[in-house]
């Protein structure tokens, strides 16, 4: 309500100054073209140059225009209301038979013109030697990025704009000494080190990365030439972030802006098509992944959503989640262990999905190397029970969400999602090389770490920082995939409607063969250096405010994760981000009788047992208990990182 009635109030007072300087150009117009008409009374042409300015200036949205941020294209649609309003003074002294209108009208637009704009110019002048003065001992704002950024920070953020002092950017050819828009140009961004020194040294600054495209590596390097200084940096919000005329403020820069990798968006068509109207079931709807997928497809009008979680607070918290953002569509909140075959077959009965996605799993991997048995239980007998019970309630097809860890496994976790991954490829085999095409189709989809999910290093890392230190890193060569959770979700959807839609000819051959779809990590990320840049996102210095600690490989953990076996040959899709691999495939029979051992085992608690019905079904299963990093691998990260 205070920031529509600011606007009114904006809007009344520049309409009023406005028609008085309209009314004082017809003053000035009438001795220049002496063309009084003694038949008008004296306040005739005054009033008649107020009416045309009010009425020429609303086409052209000068009374909208902010003074203080006027530019050039502010000064040419002034420039186009002054000639407006010149015709319409014209016509009406032509239709009251007053002679020379047409001088009398020129020279009124081109007064009117001076006038205007030298008032803005002039409101702009004071401002800005208002704030020079006043500038002791306040923040000055240097802005990253160029024109066009320099204006949308200016529209967005009026009250900011004057303490800008200018810009940084990144092309040669925006030397020093230049103006865009109005912000005097300080240098490039290689000389960012001396610009933020010069200004430091005598007032607060903070750096305002305007500029949305500037990401990635590029925005660590800045990161840490402003620490250097002691510079604070903020980044402007994203449009879609902008609503209803309200402005987002500025924020610190995220983790997942410093991903070396863009984001990718997905066909949000397919994705809409294979949702709509739909009865969808998410096993672990509480988890990160889980609760991420519950939102996304609650944003594309499904039926249904029957939401499948052993825990009950975090399927409460999901569930108050889409109270807010979809109230609309209809939730089943389901307490329910995917272990237990009975539960599971009730669920079905009562719900009849059509579309299932799997993301319920342990996948804490010390976790689960202490309680292997647990573990084996979750990902492999529950993922089973899962898609048999699916399968045989008609569901249309089966989202099994697995990772990285599965690709040559050294913990019990991974060699349980590859497990799970090798059960649903049988399935789909299966089920693609049927005549009817009405069996349950598995869609497997592999990828790395997303940020922030629960149980992974970053929240480690934040809670480390709040205690004051250290951040604890397992080893200084270490690495990982890392994507934005909404991301990995939004490509997992993606490759759910490639993998139950009308495929190309080559994506239809690799499903039939056994495909699985991975997602497009980009480069993988060292786990040292997203500790660094943690500190420095808290506004503090790496080995001196807070230490780094390594701790050493924990059980079950490997130095690199990949994506996708060697002797696969990874195949481009029609979706960015997405690629096709095709890992070993078994025989369903087989896989399916070792897995009954494998649960038996596992439910008697014979733990070397069920590791060597591990072995037999992945026989590249590596495990490394004790965390000992081999020199094989340690070899390979030194090899990648000096390639790369």
């Amino acid at each position: 309500m205070a920031e529509c009635l600011r606007k009114i109030r904006t809007l009344a007072v520049n309409s009023a100054l406005d028609t008085v300087m309209g009314g004082l150009a017809a003053i000035v117009a009438t001795g220049l073209s002496a063309c009084r008409d003694a038949a008008w009374p004296w306040w005739g042409l005054p009033a008649l140059g107020m009416a045309a300015i009010g009425v020429a200036g609303w086409p052209f949205r000068v009374f909208q225009q902010h003074w203080r941020f006027a530019g050039r294209s502010d000064f040419w649609r002034l420039a186009g209301a002054c000639v407006l309003a010149g015709m319409v003074v014209t016509g009406v002294l032509d239709l009251s038979g007053v002679m020379r209108a047409a001088a009398f009208g020129v020279a009124y637009a081109m007064v009117a013109f001076v006038i205007m704009a030298g008032a803005r110019a002039g409101y702009q002048f004071w401002r800005s030697c208002r704030d020079g003065r006043d500038r002791g001992g306040r923040r000055r704002v240097i802005l990253l990025g160029d024109g066009e950024d320099a204006s949308r920070f200016l529209s967005l953020m009026p009250d900011m704009g004057g303490l800008v002092v200018g810009m940084v950017v990144e092309g040669r050819q925006r030397r020093p000494g230049r103006r865009l828009r109005g912000v005097p140009v300080l240098g490039q961004v290689a000389d960012l080190p001396c610009i933020l020194s010069a200004f430091r040294a005598e007032d607060e600054l903070l750096l305002v990365v305007a500029d949305p495209r500037f990401r990635g590596e590029r925005l660590s390097a800045v990161l840490r030439m402003a620490q250097e200084t002691g510079t604070q940096v903020r980044c402007m919000p994203d449009l879609s972030g902008i609503a209803g005329g309200s402005m987002a403020p500025l924020h610190p820069v995220r983790l997942s802006d410093l991903l070396n990798r863009p984001a990718v968006a997905p066909d949000g068509q397919g994705i809409a098509d294979m949702l709509r109207g739909r009865r969808v079931l998410i096993t672990g709807a509480g988890g990160s992944i889980g609760s991420e997928l519950a939102r996304q497809i609650a944003g594309h009008a499904p039926d249904q959503l029957v939401l499948v979680d052993i825990g009950e607070f975090p399927l409460w918290q999901v569930d108050i989640d889409l109270a807010e953002k979809a109230p609309d569509i209809t939730r089943h909140l389901v307490l329910a262990d995917i272990r237990d075959a009975g539960r599971m077959e009730r669920v079905f009965a009562r719900f009849r999905p059509e579309l299932v996605f799997h993301a319920a799993a342990l996948k804490h991997v010390p976790m689960v190397e202490e309680n292997p048995c647990e573990g084996l239980l979750t990902n492999v007998t529950g993922t089973r029970i899962v898609a048999d019970t699916a399968a045989r309630h008609g569901v249309r097809a089966m989202v099994l969400i697995s990772t990285d860890k599965a690709v040559n496994p050294a913990s019990v976790m991974g060699a349980s999602k590859r497990i799970a991954e090798m059960y649903c490829q049988a399935l789909d085999v299966k089920a693609r090389n049927r005549d009817d095409g009405h069996a349950m189709q598995c869609v497997t989809v592999r990828f790395g770490n997303v940020m922030g999910s629960t149980g992974s290093v970053i929240p480690l890392f934040r809670h480390q920082l709040e205690c004051g230190g250290p951040l604890t890193v397992t080893d200084p060569r270490m690495t990982r995939y890392f994507m934005t959770v909404s991301e990995a979700v939004g490509l997992v959807l993606q490759a759910s409607a490639r993998g139950t839609g009308r495929q190309a000819d080559g994506m239809a051959v690799l499903l039939r063969s056994g495909g699985v779809f991975v997602l497009d990590m980009g480069t993988p990320v060292r786990i040292v250096d997203l500790a660094r840049q943690m500190i420095v996102l808290a506004g503090l210095r790496p080995d001196r405010d807070v230490q780094i600690r390594f701790t050493g490989l924990r059980p079950g953990e490997k130095l690199a994760e990949d994506l996708f076996y060697k002797q696969e040959i990874l195949q481009p899709t029609d979706c960015p981000g997405l690629r096709m691999a095709t890992p070993r495939t078994v025989d369903l029979a087989q896989v399916a009788n070792i897995m009954d051992a494998l649960t038996l085992a596992c439910r008697d608690g014979d733990g070397a047992r069920a590791l060597d019905l591990v072995r037999r079904l992945v026989p590249e299963f590596a495990h490394n208990p004790h965390g000992v990093a081999t020199p094989d691998t340690a070899g390979q990260i030194d090899v990648e990182r000096n390639a790369s």
